[in-house]
């Protein structure tokens, strides 16, 4: 009897381990993926149950949750769709979300680990949870201007503040409507993103940080000019010889200057004149004589190669490496793969505005609880000193003569010195060209920082430039900031 009921003790204490541990992989292992499952409406109901928190700019919001009679409570809104778009992303049922949406997922929902007091005080309450408000750096006024500044146009746009590196604008056109990916009924929701994915003008894609990156053109003759100067080896005024073409070494290929000639009537060109009047020839020569390894230092020291997360994760902008002599030249104009984001573009104006030294990016003000308690507030932080005080002097008075007496005119502003450099950049031999504006304003006391790019030539393919465009739009921006 007694080693009957030890059996029988054994089966059942095995099949209690057995429970247990099924269970435990189940409640612990598993639970992730079981939360995630499409299937599980259940948790699908909860995440919907909890009153998600706004996106606001200055107290105003850009993204908000209203109540409805449905089994989900909450209806995600956005009051102005495509002028933010880029910059809120999109909540969806069940889909995924993107931009500060998805980046800021945890705090807007209330299950971020610095809000469990606030968790605890509504599970003791039985009050219904909700989640922090994130508020952004982005200006409205000048988040509007730079979109209604690009209009029709495919580009992108970013503001940043030199010395604290906030983000006053991010504008990625053509934009999108978050409101029809935020609908409650998923066949609905597939339909819009199913048809959003398929234009071939991606608007979904925030161009300002991602997507197919750009050749940035001669605005990366202002890194060039940085490095050479800040290298100490040479000055505004050293020369380079100045044909109108220039042989690719071990190839048939020339370069050019922009308009077909030598860049001022002189036998010889210093960096000065070349970059004022954006020069392609003698920045190639340039180039060469600086070589791969010092361009390398100051384009990581600029920012390429890192992944800045603002708080979505920038694309990292990159500099070839293993370059022979003619894709050196290349390079130094901007050309051959050197490939950029907006915001990179704009960060290397920024730095030189801010006296040499580059502040982490940032659309982060603040994240406000409900109950108005500060979660987070992040201070400006340095992110890098790609140059010295001395040097980021030196290119802001070049970058002036470049608007006020050279190849990027159309940003002068009556009464304002600013500092800019235009881009044509090429992408094939047929292909429209891209169109670029980077600089900052006032010059003496810089309060914003900015890059443009427009692309596809902005509707005249290879007949349009950097300045006819670019330069006019960003000086709508510039003259919006200073007018606040």
């Amino acid at each position: 009897m007694n080693k009957e009921l030890r059996r029988i003790s054994i089966a059942s204490l095995a099949m209690f381990v057995a429970l247990f541990v099924s269970t435990s992989v189940i409640q612990v292992f598993e639970v992730d993926e079981l939360r995630a499952d499409p299937r599980n409406v259940r948790t699908l109901y909860e995440s919907y149950s909890a009153e998600r928190g706004p996106i606001l700019l200055n107290g105003t919001p850009i993204a908000q949750s209203v109540a409805v009679d449905t089994p989900f409570a909450f209806l995600r809104q956005y009051p102005e769709p495509a002028v933010y778009a880029p910059v809120t992303g999109y909540f969806t049922l069940n889909q995924g979300n993107t931009g500060v949406e998805g980046a800021y997922n945890d705090f807007l929902t209330g299950t971020a680990n610095e809000q469990f007091l606030d968790q605890l005080g509504a599970l003791v309450t039985g009050q219904r949870p909700r989640g922090a408000a994130v508020q952004l750096t982005i200006d409205p006024v000048v988040q509007q201007a730079a979109y209604d500044a690009l209009g029709n146009l495919k580009g992108a746009i970013v503001a940043i503040e030199p010395s604290t590196g906030r983000i006053l604008a991010m504008v990625s056109t053509p934009s999108f409507d978050p409101n029809r990916l935020a609908a409650h009924d998923t066949e609905s929701v597939l339909a819009a993103y199913d048809e959003l994915l398929a234009d071939p003008n991606d608007p979904l894609v925030n161009r300002t940080i991602s997507g197919d990156l750009y050749f940035p053109g001669s605005t990366f003759k202002v890194l060039v000019a940085a490095a050479a100067f800040d290298s100490g080896r040479f000055t505004p005024e050293d020369a380079f010889p100045n044909p109108a073409r220039l042989a690719l070494p071990l190839s048939t290929d020339t370069i050019t200057n922009s308009n077909g000639g030598t860049c001022g009537s002189e036998a010889t060109v210093t960096i000065a004149t070349a970059l004022r009047l954006s020069c392609n020839v003698p920045f190639a020569e340039l180039g060469v004589a600086l070589g791969e390894d010092t361009l390398a230092e100051y384009t990581e020291a600029f920012g390429f190669g890192t992944t800045f997360e603002v708080p979505m994760e920038a694309t990292p902008s990159s500099f070839p490496t293993g370059l022979d002599d003619a894709q050196l030249m290349l390079s130094s104009f901007g050309q051959y793969d050197v490939r950029v984001t907006p915001l990179q573009v704009a960060l290397i104006s920024a730095a030189i505005a801010n006296g040499g030294n580059l502040m982490q990016p940032t659309l982060l003000d603040r994240i406000i609880a409900p109950d108005l308690s500060i979660v987070e507030q992040p201070e400006a932080t340095l992110s890098s000193q790609p140059i010295s005080r001395i040097t980021a002097e030196t290119m802001t008075q070049l970058m002036v003569d470049g608007v006020a007496n050279g190849a990027a005119s159309n940003a002068r502003i009556e009464g304002v010195a600013v500092a800019g450099k235009t881009g044509t950049a090429e992408n094939g031999d047929d292909a429209p060209y891209t169109l670029w504006f980077t600089g900052f304003a006032p010059a003496d006391n810089p309060q914003v920082a900015i890059a443009v790019v427009v692309e596809d030539g902005g509707g005249r393919g290879q007949s349009g430039s950097g300045n006819q465009i670019a330069a006019p739009i960003a000086k709508r921006v510039l003259e919006a900031v200073l007018s606040r």
